[in-house]
């Protein structure tokens, strides 16, 4: 089994390929949306969140995602501490889900922090996906409904594409000007 690493910044299109990846027959395992799962179900991983931030962390629905971004916002050290929690749980998983799917040769793992947590040293191969910075802002702001400082902020807080390219295996160009189906299936067929 080869395990590929799919990332791509804030609004980069990495979901988009993630997806057709799937249609195309492959699996893969979506970190944000397992983490969220873990952070909710894990009562080890509850319990050191709490441990960390108090409380509030979790409210009568669940993760109290406001009140946490209000905490490690500003707090790299904090923020260090959380992801301290999250991310071995989430590479936990994600073994598990590999033994699970261990007949497909391929599968793959969207995430968008790769290369800035070191984890993409965990994969065989690394894909990037990227597209121009001002489309990448109005994506966000049309999908979550951000002002264009709020997404500024976070594009702020993950590495360039000029920093990554050079760690990536291959790059995914989604920007309306290269058709993204052929890049994969080139990639594909060249893992």
């Amino acid at each position: 089994m080869i395990k590929v690493g799919l990332t791509g910044g804030i609004g980069s299109g990495k979901s988009t390929v993630a997806k057709l990846i799937g249609f195309l027959g492959y699996p893969v395992y979506v970190a944000d949306i397992e983490a969220k799962r873990i952070i909710n179900s894990d009562r080890q991983v509850r319990q050191q969140i709490v441990s960390l931030l108090g409380e509030g962390a979790y409210s009568v629905s669940g993760y109290n995602v406001k009140y946490v971004a209000e905490k490690v916002f500003n707090d790299k050290q904090l923020l260090n501490k959380l992801n301290a929690i999250v991310h071995p749980a989430v590479h936990s998983d994600f073994n598990n889900w590999c033994n699970d799917n261990r007949n497909a040769k391929l599968v793959f793992q969207e995430a968008a922090i790769l290369f800035e947590n070191g984890s993409y040293r965990k994969f065989d191969k690394t894909i990037l996906v990227t597209a121009p910075e001002l489309m990448r802002i109005n994506r966000v702001m049309k999908r979550d409904g951000l002002s264009e400082e709020e997404v500024n902020a976070r594009i702020s807080r993950q590495w360039s594409d000029h920093d990554k390219i050079p760690l990536a295996d291959y790059v995914v160009r989604c920007d309306g000007s290269h058709l993204v189906i052929p890049q994969m299936i080139e990639i594909i067929k060249k893992i």
